[in-house]
């Protein structure tokens, strides 16, 4: 009996020793599939120690000074900085400005492994790459266009879109005392230009006695094809993109000045700086008076440059969508510092949305996925340094837009009672 007994307590003993032995090799199974769930739920371009970001920019070339002041300013933003302990890289690939080696650019970038592509560069560009990004489910985030992209694929941009500071100039204009019959627009005849008609559009429609007006600027925006004749319709003037000539743009606006009995005193253009020097020029040279208001895409040091060169000194407004660099605002000061000499308003821009995007990083609940990002994302507003940014509505970060004017060969803040003394001359 002891004997059995005693077979009986060995056996007991062994199937113990195996139940324990299986115990421990679920539960390190289970630790193991923990560990595993939490490795597959980061995303490409995350690893222990790294967060890599991409980017397509123009780091040569005729575009390549706003192409090197954005990446300075990422690059600022991001130094020395790290998320749930990794540090984030920027990668940044030069693309020339050129739509078919931006695609070339980003397929490379998502090859190496990128987290999401931050602050790339230009609306044909961005045109070009976001339905590559889109198939390979990569965010793309603060690029520096202001063509309003909504897609395909996620995109959450910062700053406030070309029609938006078309509309701000218009209205900065309205409240010194332009009429809104006294407006006209000279623009690329492209989506870029046509973004232009929007903002004139958008602001004409809120004032009184303008719908015969609104009706010819629907009649131009809904023109199909590449390069259609707008040209002589309403108070808009056109160009071919890659060409110069300013000619027809500007018999266009005279013939509505002859047949509406309105004079542009205000000319909003939408045109990149070669073409909009040259309008410009041209308008001068023909004795014009008018008034030009540009975007902030070509209101920098480029711009500055080919007006002094034309002897074209004042009665030039600018919209930025960056606050003013002489800002007391934390953000624009901590820029001021990181930057020195190199801060101007495409360096801000891109250190703001370096910025935004650690805070965005930083309320991320749970581990470092693009889901996570895009929900903590559109989850709260934030304040980033005193700029406000908010996707909760929609994905337009910010509609903030500066209104400033030429003087003295520099582009300064518009002070109201400046305008209203421009426009009565």
């Amino acid at each position: 009996m002891r004997t059995r007994h005693d077979s009986n307590d060995t056996g007991g003993a062994a199937a113990g020793w195996r139940r324990l032995k299986g115990g421990m090799a679920f539960g390190l199974l289970l630790s193991l599939c923990a560990t595993a769930s939490w490795s597959w739920a980061q995303a490409t371009g995350v690893t222990d120690k790294t967060i890599r970001v991409g980017a397509n920019m123009p780091l040569e070339g005729d575009s390549k000074s706003n192409g090197l002041a954005m990446k300075q300013g990422i690059e600022a933003a991001l130094s020395n900085q790290s998320v749930q302990g990794r540090r984030v890289e920027f990668v940044a690939i030069n693309d020339f400005y050129e739509p078919a080696k931006s695609v070339e650019a980003a397929k490379k970038l998502i090859d190496q492994g990128i987290f999401l592509m931050l602050g790339g560069y230009g609306t044909p560009t961005t045109k070009a790459i976001l339905p590559v990004l889109a198939e390979n489910k990569v965010p793309a985030v603060g690029f520096y266009t202001g063509a309003a992209f909504t897609g395909p694929g996620d995109v959450l941009n910062f700053r406030a879109s070309y029609a938006s500071e078309v509309e701000g100039a218009i209205n900065a204009a309205l409240a010194a005392g332009v009429k809104p019959t006294e407006v006209c627009a000279y623009v690329q005849n492209d989506a870029y230009g046509m973004s232009g008609i929007k903002g004139l559009r958008t602001a004409l429609t809120k004032q009184p006695g303008t719908a015969s007006i609104v009706a010819k600027l629907d009649q131009i925006l809904d023109m199909p094809g590449d390069n259609p004749e707008r040209n002589n319709i309403g108070p808009v003037g056109v160009y071919q993109r890659d060409t110069v000539n300013a000619r027809d743009g500007y018999r266009s606006l005279k013939k509505w000045e002859e047949t509406s009995g309105n004079r542009c005193r205000l000319v909003a253009i939408a045109a990149i700086y070669d073409p909009a020097v040259t309008f410009m020029a041209y308008a001068r040279y023909k004795g014009e008076t008018w008034v030009f208001s540009m975007p902030s895409n070509v209101a920098g040091n480029k711009m500055k440059a080919l007006l002094k060169e034309q002897g074209i000194t004042d009665r030039v407004i600018a919209t930025q969508i960056v606050p003013a660099l002489d800002s007391s605002l934390p953000v624009v000061a901590e820029a001021r510092k990181a930057l020195g000499q190199n801060l101007d308003p495409v360096a801000l821009e891109g250190y703001i949305v370096g910025k935004m995007f650690l805070a965005i990083m930083l309320a991320i609940d749970g581990p470092l996925t693009r889901e996570n990002f895009l929900k903590a994302a559109r989850r709260q507003p934030y304040d980033i340094g005193g700029v406000k940014v908010d996707f909760t509505t929609d994905n337009q970060g910010s509609d903030f837009v500066l209104v400033t004017s030429l003087k003295d060969g520099e582009f300064t803040v518009a002070a109201p009672h400046y305008l209203e003394s421009l426009f009565k001359q």
